[in-house]
């Protein structure tokens, strides 16, 4: 029986999030058993109240990177984890897990220490005719010690937090988180601007986002013809966030975190993909999700697996190509 378990996802965002399904099946197999995380830091509030993901270990990658890592490691030997699953495939992971003295070390074969796994697997993003999605490469992982298939990922807001989204949730409402990290995954602000002029009258805007996203929001909002718009942007925690996406009629998001964090407590989605493809595997999760995307595609598309700082052609016709008609013929009737 594993007592301890520990998994490491220390990159962005989303990829946590998805992390969480690994979480939600090994406690569905072996419930007693202790879960435990690894991530940078500023993501351990998507865990605050877990019920049960047991601690939070958190790796500061700024100012002293290596030192921090070396003290986690240091931490992570003393509490004499059983299994270590390690869903990041950098060389920083593993030497946390080849170091960590679990009789179990579970990686991806892509990692440049996964010599020192004692079960590899492969991670592979393949045409879209073979396509699958990163919570099932990520369940390879751990197949080995659980039976069926992969839950979902999960997140668990506080009552604090969905009494603080119960404030913001007034009759009917869309969310919009317009940001992205990457320019080429990122729906134009223009385009997010006609969405909002075109919303039916009596279904109020939220925008959502960090604190970096408070400038872009403010344009969005500024630009509208709307005077129903509230902009909450650096407002609300992730979780606070995902607790008031389960309110809204719709929540339109890039192929981005916000995606994740919807599919996490089951909010109705809409991704919007740029650049992308959801056949890289990072598609919406939610019972009720829809995928927007240019129709047809431009043949230059997808330009890369991730996200560009500027589309290579200089044209962005997987974003200016897609019908603002497309965002709204997904929203739900009023008998719905």
């Amino acid at each position: 029986m594993l007592k301890k378990i520990l998994i490491i996802q220390t990159a962005s965002i989303g990829d946590v999030i998805l992390s969480t399904a690994l979480a939600e099946t090994l406690h569905r197999d072996a419930p007693n058993s202790e879960i435990s995380y690894l991530v940078r830091k500023g993501y351990e509030s998507l865990f605050l109240g877990h019920p049960f993901v047991n601690q939070v270990l958190v790796w500061d990658k700024k100012g002293w990177k290596y030192l921090n890592l070396l003290k986690l490691i240091l931490k992570i030997r003393r509490i004499r984890f059983d299994a270590v699953i390690n869903v990041q495939r950098f060389a920083s992971s593993g030497f946390v897990t080849a170091l960590s003295g679990a009789a179990i070390r579970s990686g991806f074969g892509k990692n440049p220490l996964s010599s020192c796994f004692t079960k590899k697997s492969e991670h592979r993003i393949d045409k879209p005719e073979n396509s699958e999605h990163e919570i099932d490469r990520n369940h390879r992982l751990i197949d080995h010690l659980v039976r069926g298939h992969p839950a979902r990922p999960r997140l668990y807001p506080s009552e604090q937090d969905i009494e603080t989204a119960r404030h913001w949730a007034k009759g009917k409402f869309i969310t919009i988180s317009p940001a992205s990290l990457w320019f080429t995954k990122q729906y134009p602000e223009h385009k997010w601007v006609e969405l909002t002029n075109n919303i039916p009258a009596g279904i109020a805007v939220i925008l959502l986002g960090s604190a970096a996203d408070t400038g872009l929001c403010a344009g969005i909002a500024g630009k509208s013809v709307r005077d129903d718009i509230v902009n909450l942007a650096g407002r609300l925690t992730l979780l606070q966030s995902a607790s008031l996406m389960q309110y809204a009629i719709m929540n339109y998001v890039n192929d981005s975190a916000p995606q994740h964090l919807a599919s996490a407590v089951n909010a109705p989605v809409a991704g919007v993909f740029c650049s992308t493809v959801p056949a890289f595997g990072f598609g919406p999760l939610s019972d009720t999700s829809f995928i927007i995307e240019a129709e047809p595609g431009p043949p230059c598309r997808p330009c890369g697996l991730h996200g560009l700082k500027k589309c290579p052609l200089g044209h962005f016709d997987c974003a200016e190509t897609i019908q603002t008609k497309q965002l709204l013929n997904i929203l739900p009737s009023d008998d719905e």
